[in-house]
């Protein structure tokens, strides 16, 4: 495990990297608005990505690097995020095809960057849809504009709402809650699955 900081335009970010044996891509997990990368579905995560033989970057956001809890505004999460993909693009992953995604809010940024990153691929833990008893204020539209493959893991009883599938969504419920920990091998056996699957056609 490696740990670097990654210049922004809102500050430094922080990125720790868990290499595969083989990396086949890059999977940038982002955490959620207060909590940090420590979370036990980004760990369930990290580690079915890394035995999948997918590198993985967990990023902590300027914000998390300065101390601060309270998250900073949608656009400079975006610019940040997009930031620091660029740069580990660059210095860690060159020529390997990168997989964006995160938990809650960190999903919602993988979401809303994919197409400016170039991501072949979104991985979304616990997405956001609605504030708990707001479905009027939904999110769907951030998952709407995804135009690449996209996994979205969720609580059965999480009380930001269930997502919608699509064409090129996949919406997997498993036991729990918003924190996905009540069901960790089952999200890992399903992160597992679902990178194998949109990483195979890339390896032709």
């Amino acid at each position: 495990m490696t740990s670097t900081l990654v210049d922004t335009p809102h500050g430094p970010a922080r990125a720790e990297l868990h290499c595969a044996a083989e990396g086949r891509a890059a999977l940038l997990l982002g955490h959620g608005a207060g909590g940090g990368i420590g979370a036990p579905d980004l760990v369930a995560a990290t580690r079915a990505a890394v035995e999948a033989g997918v590198h993985v970057a967990l990023v902590e956001q300027p914000y998390r690097v300065a101390g601060r809890r309270a998250p900073a505004p949608a656009q400079q999460l975006d610019t940040a995020w997009l930031a620091v993909a660029e740069d580990l693009g660059v210095r860690w992953f060159d020529g390997l095809p990168l997989v964006f995604g995160g938990r809650s809010s960190g999903a919602r940024v993988a979401c809303r960057t994919s197409s400016d990153g170039q991501a072949v691929a979104v991985l979304c833990l616990a997405f956001p849809v609605h504030p708990p008893g707001k479905p009027e204020k939904t999110r769907q539209p951030e998952l709407a504009a995804v135009e690449v493959p996209t996994l979205i893991v969720q609580g059965r009883a999480d009380p930001f709402g269930r997502p919608e599938s699509a064409h090129h969504r996949e919406v997997v419920l498993l036991k729990g809650d918003h924190s996905l920990k009540a069901d960790v091998e089952g999200l890992h056996r399903t992160v597992t699955d679902w990178l194998s699957r949109i990483l195979r056609p890339l390896e032709v």
